[in-house]
């Protein structure tokens, strides 16, 4: 691949973590997936399952729920790729971490909750910017839809789309997923 940060995002259930496994399996035995996932009930678990049954199982898988930058730089000493699978997860975990079932409280610390949000982007930025391994990000597109009607739905939408925008002006290739078919709209974009 030589060195890049591609961010590949898209729908449901449309391809992304698959095309990822392509892209990131081109650094043979020698690539670290990090899952970010929790197996909250039965249905996450096996989500996670079917996952990790799909990887191969030559690569280091590092289960990281947050800092995942950070998790990065102490485990990617020799890995020519870095999987994110996944960066919605990954706010999603930030959110309910800081905030839980409690709605009203979102609004009340969103900006707490943006700060921390920066900081984990941050963080993934420069575990790419110490590691010699090209990153792929894998991340959901939530900008499609309706205005979600409750503060927690509006909060995630908002800071996955903030930074999604903050990873996609710093890849070098940009991936749109659609009906399993990636169309590169970085290049697009010029």
């Amino acid at each position: 691949m030589g060195r890049k940060l591609i961010l590949i995002t898209g729908g449901a259930r449309s391809g992304k973590s698959s095309f990822a496994a392509r892209l990131a399996g081109g650094g043979g035995d020698h690539v670290l997936f990090v899952a970010t996932a929790r197996a909250g009930d039965e249905e996450m678990a096996r989500r996670i399952r079917a996952h990790q049954t799909a990887r191969p199982e030559r690569w280091r898988t590092l289960e990281v729920p947050r800092d995942v930058g950070r998790a990065i730089l102490e485990a990617a000493h020799d890995r020519e790729a870095i999987l994110v699978d996944c960066l919605g997860v990954l706010i999603s975990n930030i959110l309910m971490d800081l905030v839980g079932e409690d709605i009203e409280s979102c609004q009340v610390q969103f900006e707490h909750i943006e700060r921390e949000v920066c900081h984990e982007i941050e963080s993934l930025l420069d575990a790419f910017q110490r590691t010699a391994g090209d990153f792929v990000v894998v991340t959901n597109e939530v900008g499609y839809g309706l205005v979600p009607p409750y503060p927690l739905g509006r909060a995630f939408r908002d800071l996955l789309g903030s930074a999604n925008q903050t990873l996609a002006s710093r890849a070098d290739e940009v991936y749109l997923l659609v009906a399993g078919i990636p169309v590169e709209v970085k290049k697009l974009s010029v």
